[in-house]
């Protein structure tokens, strides 16, 4: 795996002839291995919230597109390509496309309550990580400290990616002066979108590498840990927030 970290190129997606575009080009990417990888933007990610950015790394075609939900709103997944029936929903539908998240949870909940995206084909890397560990499975890694172990980034490419993440961080959280309402600015700021392309640039590095370290009994097990994620985020009951967030599935 190569240690190079050079930025992926992107799209902001914010028409409709955008998204059909985006669609046609879709339909005829591989269905295994993975050939999206998903991340999602906003403000109060989750049911009371809104969504304003749906990140998805073609790795065919080397581009990350930026789905701009705030702008669009349901055209965002609903528009379909010029076969009439490739549109977002339909991907993230279709149990036939693998598509992968890092804890799928609060995108689950947030995609199914404003738009009615019940997900399925879903490989979550926050799940497969800890089948790779040797010890205590119990509690999970986020996403920052998953690229610092297994993406094997060389010195130089993680303190571009500290960089990168850091000045993102800076205009949307809040505890350090930022706001959330950033990811709604058009156009996009430029950090915002370095930070958005980062998120998922590096998932197909970690899908990668558990890949190589689950065997068949683990894959299963993570894949019916995905599909309860997904089942439980659709659920009245489920809170995107607290400490049960960070304990996995397995002891």
């Amino acid at each position: 795996m190569s240690t190079a970290t050079q930025p992926t190129p992107s799209r902001f997606v914010d028409t409709a002839q955008q998204i059909i575009t985006l669609m046609d080009g879709f339909a005829k990417l591989p269905c295994s291995p993975p050939s999206f990888y998903f991340d999602l933007e906003g403000i109060n990610l989750s049911r009371h919230g809104t969504i304003s950015i749906v990140q998805v790394f073609a790795v065919p075609q080397n581009c990350v597109y930026l789905l701009d939900v705030h702008t669009l709103g349901a055209q965002a997944f609903q528009t379909p390509g010029t076969d009439g029936q490739t549109t977002p929903h339909a991907i993230l539908e279709s149990a036939d496309i693998a598509k992968v998240f890092f804890d799928v949870r609060r995108d689950s909940d947030a995609l199914y309550a404003h738009f009615g995206v019940r997900l399925a084909g879903i490989q979550d890397l926050q799940l497969m990580e800890p089948r790779t560990r040797q010890g205590s499975r119990r509690l999970l890694h986020g996403l920052t400290r998953c690229i610092e172990e297994h993406a094997g980034l060389s010195p130089s490419g993680r303190q571009a990616w500290k960089v990168v993440k850091q000045r993102g961080i800076y205009r949307f959280d809040p505890k350090v002066g930022g706001s959330y309402e950033v990811f709604n600015e058009r156009p996009l700021p430029a950090d915002i979108r370095a930070y958005c392309v980062q998120d998922v640039q590096f998932m197909p590095r970690l899908w990668d590498f558990y890949c190589a370290r689950l065997d068949t009994h683990g894959s299963a097990m993570v894949a019916q840990a995905t599909r309860d994620r997904v089942t439980e985020s659709q659920s009245q009951t489920f809170m995107a927030n607290g400490e049960h967030m960070a304990l996995g599935p397995w002891a």
